[in-house]
C-alpha cells in the first residue's frame, strides 16, 4: 500500500554471521543497498558501522550494526513486509530469540507514528535501551526525540560505554 506523501523512517541493521560468503559488515552494506532498491523509497542517510557485543544471548559473535534514514511512500506494514523479504533473501533464519543472524532489519521510527499491531510496534519498543541503535541513530539524526524517552543524543550518552565501538 502506498501513501500519497513520503514519510521519514529509520531502520536498524545488524549482522553477526556470514552469509552468501560475505562477512557481517558486508551483509549490513548489502542491506543498505537492498533498502535503497525498495519501490517508492529513497535512502537519505546511513550511519557508520558499529561493532557491539551480543545482546540477550551472549554465546555468539559480535554484531556489526548501523541505522539508515529513508524517505518512503510505503505504509508501515508494507515496508515491514519488504524488510522481512530482504532478511529472508540474505539467509536469515529465526531459530530462537536473540539468535545469531545473517541480517536483522528493525523498523525503529516511522514519522511520529505510534502503532501497536500483532506484527509491528512503533516506535520500536526497546530501542531506547540499546547502544547499538542509539549511537548510530544519534549520529545521523541528533535532533530526534523519542516519545517518553527524550533526545537520542542524551540517551546515547548513557549507553556509550556499553561494549560498542565505531568502526573506521
Amino acid at each position: 500500500m502506498l501513501k500519497s506523501q513520503a514519510s521519514r523512517v529509520f531502520v536498524a541493521l545488524g549482522s553477526n554471521l556470514s552469509g552468501n560468503l560475505d562477512c557481517p559488515a558486508s551483509q549490513v552494506i548489502r542491506g543498505f543497498q537492498s533498502i535503497e532498491q525498495l519501490p517508492k523509497t529513497k535512502l537519505m542517510n546511513t550511519s557508520s558501522l558499529y561493532q557491539s557485543a551480543p545482546f540477550g544471548y551472549a554465546a555468539q559473535p559480535d554484531f556489526i550494526n548501523a541505522v539508515v534514514e529513508i524517505s518512503t511512500q510505503l505504509s508501515p506494514e508494507a515496508l515491514l513486509e519488504k524488510l522481512l523479504i530482504i532478511e529472508h533473501e540474505a539467509g536469515r533464519e529465526r531459530t530462537f530469540s536473540n539468535a545469531p543472524r545473517v541480517l536483522d532489519l528493525d523498523l525503529l521510527l516511522y514519522d511520529d507514528l505510534i502503532l501497536r499491531t500483532k506484527n509491528l510496534t512503533l516506535p520500536h519498543p526497546r530501542m531506547h535501551e540499546r547502544s547499538f541503535v542509539l549511537l548510530p541513530l544519534a549520529e545521523i539524526a541528533p535532533e530526534l526525540s523519542l516519545p517518553t524517552h527524550g533526545n537520542v543524543v542524551k540517551l546515547a550518552e548513557t549507553y556509550k560505554n556499553q561494549d560498542i565501538k565505531k568502526l573506521a
